[in-house]
């Protein structure tokens, strides 16, 4: 399909094919805790340690974790779709009743995750409606060895019986 011809729905669905791991970024600022859930997560650079995401401009909660310069990746399990919802809202209650704890280096640490990535931010590169973050990993934490909570096809998981049919 030529750009032309592209919608945004037909880029949300071909794309949508690709399985990927979910997570909730978080950050602190004078405000409290701020998070957001976010698919676009990578490893960079094992030497030196470094991890990319990617976080729309729109969002209220990426221009806090910005400004404070410091982030964690909490990379959800199978059983953590509450979790994901709860960060995928605009309610603004996403960690109100949430049993969080602050890390050690000042930033939230959600409950019982697959894994948590600590990081500095070292370079934003604009990329049109996104920023792609460039983070210096100062830690990693492995609390839990679950399945990841995947998102694919515009849900989350991958075991439905109409997945394995249309697969």
């Amino acid at each position: 399909m030529s750009i032309e011809a592209m919608s945004q729905t037909d880029m949300r669905k071909a794309l949508g094919q690709f399985a990927s791991g979910v997570t909730v970024v978080t950050g602190l600022d004078d405000s409290g805790p701020a998070g957001f859930v976010c698919q676009s997560f990578a490893s960079v650079s094992l030497e030196p340690p470094m991890v990319l995401f990617c976080a729309d401009h729109r969002g209220r909660s990426w221009p806090r974790i910005l400004r404070a310069g410091r982030f964690t990746v909490n990379v959800l399990h199978e059983n953590q779709a509450d979790i994901c919802s709860r960060f995928g809202s605009r309610d603004g209650r996403k960690f109100d009743g949430l049993d969080w704890e602050l890390s050690n280096w000042s930033t939230p640490s959600l409950p019982d995750v697959l894994m948590r990535v600590h990081a500095d931010i070292h370079d934003v590169h604009t990329a049109g409606d996104h920023d792609v973050v460039i983070g210096r990993v100062l830690e990693l934490e492995t609390p839990n060895e679950e399945r990841p909570l995947l998102f694919f096809r515009g849900k989350l998981g991958i075991d439905s019986p109409a997945d394995r049919l249309t697969a």
